[in-house]
């Protein structure tokens, strides 16, 4: 009774009345929003003002070969300019080479002024606190691991050395039990054909 009594007085009104606000939202967001599935179907013959349509009375240009699939380009020709996209694609790349020889450091010295015009050094240094702590505690939970797992294979091995040392023990006192009982058997043969 007291923690039900102590669960509602820690219970402020500020989080009852968020949570109410949020679900009244979430019903009036649904069901008040633009119909989906229940819309009224796109008549007969409308089509958007803005669709390209085919013009079956046009002549439109064929595509002249140009060694792709079947020998011919494979952009069509009432599409994007295939000479705008080759020419945007080119800029890109020489935008992005430039990137990379802007960025990248040739000298200390660019390296210097790379570093003066990035992070303030108060965050570099909580950055670098942060980097080498969080290392710290990588290379501790290796170590454990590793630990834990050298004394699991130590255990394992003094297990399996405990076991074989049993083994081998027995298939000698075996191979001992055999070889004196095959000595006795050729010592009796012998003794047989001695007597015949």
């Amino acid at each position: 009774m007291k923690k039900a009594m102590t669960w509602l007085r820690n219970i402020r009104p500020l989080k009852i009345l968020t949570v109410f606000l949020a679900g009244i939202f979430l019903f009036l967001t649904q069901a008040c929003g633009a119909p989906g599935v229940a819309s009224q179907p796109p008549q007969p013959g409308y089509q958007a003002p803005n669709v390209e349509r085919s013009d079956s009375t046009k002549d439109y240009p064929l595509n002249s070969p140009a060694g792709g699939m079947n020998n011919f380009s494979d952009v069509d020709p009432r599409a994007i300019d295939e000479k705008a996209a080759n020419d945007r694609a080119k800029a890109l790349v020489k935008n992005a080479q430039s990137n990379i020889d802007r960025k990248g450091i040739d000298s200390p010295g660019q390296y210097g002024e790379n570093y003066k015009q990035g992070t303030p050094l108060g965050e570099r240094v909580k950055n670098l606190g942060e980097d080498i702590g969080s290392s710290a505690e990588e290379v501790r939970k290796g170590l454990v691991k590793g630990t834990q797992r050298g004394i699991e294979n130590l255990k394992g091995n003094t297990q399996n050395a405990a076991e074989d040392v049993t083994t081998n023990v027995q298939r000698g006192a075996e191979d001992a039990g055999r070889n004196v009982r095959r000595t006795a058997d050729d010592a009796s043969n012998a003794v047989k054909k001695a007597v015949d």
